[in-house]
């Protein structure tokens, strides 16, 4: 599939009937539990669950980490579905570990260490609420393929989860379901960052997702340096899609 034949209409129908044949199979009466960060993943998936399984099957959870300048966003996507949500501040449980960790003898944190503990208790917030539901909760993962593409996810944080709606769809394509599902601009176009580096994700990374995606759908890439260092991130990163490897005993 090419952006020139991606339909988005249509990719959209084929997202909720998915849904809901999951949901069949996987939990009959259960909630879709989602992370509410007020960026374009989490709230495409949202509407999607909306549209796929009925407001009252979908629960929020809002989890700064302490202030989020930008949580206005994420209570405007919780308020304008009409769903059931949480507000969770997570920055006790960050900095009780952080703080338990640096104290130990010889230890030595790092910023990687810093950046991955939040998304990863925020992934063990969502598994308490979902576990708290009257009738189950499934954990939705709102990862795209363009950031699984490079690893850009932490691996038991926001890689984590029972299903995953938009694992095959570009950053390009998730811009074209966003639009096509009339949300509003600010939240779709939102730039992506992980709230604690100060700089945006493309910022980080070195190259736009216009770039990625270009790469990923057609393979070209005419900066021979630039193809490289994805070609290098996504091998590095791969264990990051894959199962747990497991010995086969004799």
């Amino acid at each position: 599939m090419t952006l020139k034949t991606f339909d988005a209409e249509k990719e959209i129908e084929g997202i909720v009937a998915w849904i809901r044949e999951w949901f069949a199979d996987n939990g009959p009466k259960a909630t879709a539990v989602i992370g509410l960060s007020g960026g374009k993943d989490s709230t495409i998936v949202a509407n999607l669950l909306v549209r796929a399984l009925g407001k009252e099957r979908v629960v929020g959870v809002l989890m700064p980490n302490g202030v989020q300048a930008d949580i206005a966003d994420s209570l405007e996507v919780a308020q304008s579905l009409d769903i059931k949500y949480y507000v969770v501040n997570i920055a006790d449980a960050v900095n009780g570990l952080t703080n338990t960790l640096t104290a130990l003898d010889g230890f030595a944190p790092t910023k990687d260490m810093e950046i991955n503990i939040p998304p990863r208790i925020r992934m063990t917030t969502l598994y308490a609420v979902a576990q708290a539901q009257p009738m189950g909760g499934r954990v939705v993962n709102t990862c795209n393929r363009s950031e699984d593409y490079i690893g850009y996810s932490t691996k038991y944080g926001d890689a984590a989860g029972d299903f995953s709606p938009c694992a095959n769809y570009t950053v390009t394509e998730m811009l074209l379901l966003g639009a096509k599902l009339g949300i509003a601009s600010h939240l779709v176009h939102k730039a992506p960052s992980d709230g604690l580096s100060g700089m945006t994700d493309e910022e980080k990374i070195g190259f736009t997702y216009d770039t990625l995606d270009r790469y990923i759908l057609t393979g070209e890439c005419e900066d021979a340096a630039l193809k490289a260092k994805i070609d290098r991130m996504h091998v590095l990163n791969l264990h990051k899609l894959k199962t747990i490897p497991t010995y086969s005993r004799a």
